[in-house]
Order: C-alpha cells, then structure tokens, then sequence
C-alpha cells in the first residue's frame, strides 16, 4: 500500500471513530503532518476535527515546535523518545478532553 491511501485511510477513520488522541510523525514522503493536521483541523468536531494532537518528529529546533503548535498540534515531542514519557503526554492530553 502506498503512503496516501494511509492518510486518507486515516482521515476515514477520524470521521468514523476519532480517537482520544493523535501521534503523527511530520517527516512523512507525499504529505507531510503539517498538512494532515491541517486537514484534520478543518473538520468539524463530530468527524474529528478537534482531536488533541502530538506531533513526533526528528525536528526539535524551537522554530519546529513553534510551527506544530501554530500548525495545530497540542505537543512537539523530539526522537528519540522514551515510551514512558510518550504514554504520559498521551494520558495527559486524554484526560484534558475526556
């Protein structure tokens, strides 16, 4: 399967059953996860469009966390990243919401 049907596969499913919470890389091939934050912040609430998002990336210069959050992410998180500390922002942005 190429890349794009993942994203719109993933946009389907926003629509269908939005989760508590969004982890996307940004450094994707075709579409980047500026874009598909983009994408998923222009649609209304009930399909998705306000799920509380982290964007992970190699990027971590404050000039790429500026950008996520202005993109529409809630978080910027830099790899490599522990498992534990990712579980616990994912919790954190969950109970914000939930």
């Amino acid at each position: 399967m190429s890349a794009m049907p993942r994203r719109s596969e993933a946009l389907q499913l926003l629509r269908k059953a939005p989760p508590d919470v969004l982890v996307t890389d940004i450094g994707m091939p075709g579409e980047d996860g500026y874009s598909l934050i983009r994408k998923v912040r222009q649609r209304p609430a009930s399909e998705g469009g306000e799920v509380p998002a982290i964007a992970l990336t190699a990027f971590a210069r404050s000039e790429d966390r500026r950008r996520a959050l202005l993109s529409g992410f809630q978080m910027h998180v830099s790899k490599p990243v522990e498992p534990s500390e990712l579980i616990a922002m994912v919790a954190n942005l969950a109970k914000r919401t939930g």
